[in-house]
């Protein structure tokens, strides 16, 4: 089970990219005549994620644009020394996986290129929303990626810039900095790939033991479990109301044999077209507590939220549509892993 998008291969010849050090070789980079530059922002240890990312770019940019990926591992953005020094660094690796996805150039700079005087005495804010889940959980977390996402949509000049709606909120975020501050790139987020067992593509995935990973494929469950909840609930409403005299939709549900499914819905007590978040969270979380209980290799739980997509605040327990995503950050062992899923309440209204 994955909402997960897979781009196919561009069936394009996949040379060796241009490797790019420094901002004097980047700005010296040729860029065609009339087509448009695609960029995709890395931190290197580039995965199938990655290379969705780049084939995506590489579809929006067509044959005759051009297609940057960089890779640099961001010190601004990791809040102690020992999970900076621990993150792998495979540019070997990277610029294979970016040449068979079709990148023309590779930027990978030391961090003297990016932050030539030290670390920066200006830097972007992420504001409120930077403050919730990701970062409460990782103090300055966010401002340190906005900062370098700047310097790099300044220094990579693109038309449009592709991230992963894995970091949900690391993506709301640049796209409104992007608005805010009048950026003139337009910013394309991509889904989430996934393994086959469901986990979500990550850097980190490597540093889990096998026994590690199947705790952590708790996430993925504890997410499409709330997504199944509130589709059968929704669909309940529905026919429900479909066969409700008067729009009774308690009655409606009785006449249809199904009161004790509704009423494990909520659907009678709440009297609601549409699934309550409250389930939604409930059924997310018993999936994880499950997990938490566990003897050997537990998962502990950072957060588990339903948010609004436009500032990350908590959707309140009475909404009945709109969009949300439902977010979960947990560590396994020593790794600490994200994940959420997009969800729409009232959808079959």
């Amino acid at each position: 089970m994955t909402t997960s998008s897979r781009t196919g291969n561009t069936g394009r010849t996949a040379p060796t990219p241009a490797l790019l050090r420094t901002a004097a070789e980047l700005d010296a980079l040729p860029r065609p005549a009339g087509a448009e530059r695609a960029v995709v922002m890395t931190m290197g240890a580039l995965h199938d994620g990655h290379a969705t990312l780049i084939r995506t770019a590489r579809e929006a940019a067509g044959p005759d644009g051009q297609v940057v990926v960089t890779v640099f591992v961001n010190p601004l953005q990791f809040g102690e020394a020992a999970d900076l020094d621990r993150y792998p660094r495979t540019l070997d690796a990277d610029l294979a996986t970016a040449a068979a996805a079709g990148a023309d150039a590779v930027f990978a700079p030391g961090v003297d290129e990016v932050y030539p005087g030290g670390e920066p005495q200006v830097r972007i804010t992420a504001g409120p929303m930077g403050e919730r889940l990701e970062g409460a959980s990782r103090p300055g977390h966010f401002d340190g990626m906005l900062t370098v996402v700047a310097k790099l949509l300044h220094l990579t000049r693109p038309d449009e810039a592709f991230y992963g709606q894995k970091d949900a909120q690391q993506l709301a975020l640049i796209a409104r900095m992007v608005r805010d501050l009048n950026f003139g790139v337009r910013i394309t987020g991509v889904p989430t790939v996934r393994d086959a067992d469901g986990l979500a593509l990550s850097s980190r995935n490597r540093f889990l033991s096998p026994q590690e990973r199947h705790t952590a494929l708790a996430l993925s469950r504890a997410l499409f479990a709330a997504q199944d909840r509130l589709a059968a609930q929704q669909a309940l409403h529905e026919r429900a109301k479909a066969t409700a005299p008067g729009g009774d939709r308690a009655a409606g549900l009785n006449r249809l044999g199904e009161a004790r499914a509704a009423a494990d819905a909520q659907a009678v007590a709440l009297a609601r077209p549409n699934g309550a978040p409250a389930a939604v969270r409930a059924t997310a979380r018993a999936v994880l507590d499950e997990a938490a209980a566990r003897d050997r290799h537990p998962l502990v739980l950072d957060y588990l939220a339903l948010v609004d997509p436009a500032d990350f605040t908590e959707i309140p327990d009475d909404r009945e549509s709109g969009e949300a995503v439902l977010a979960v950050a947990a560590r396994v062992g020593e790794t600490r892993l994200i994940d959420n899923i997009p969800l729409t309440f009232g959808a079959l209204t």
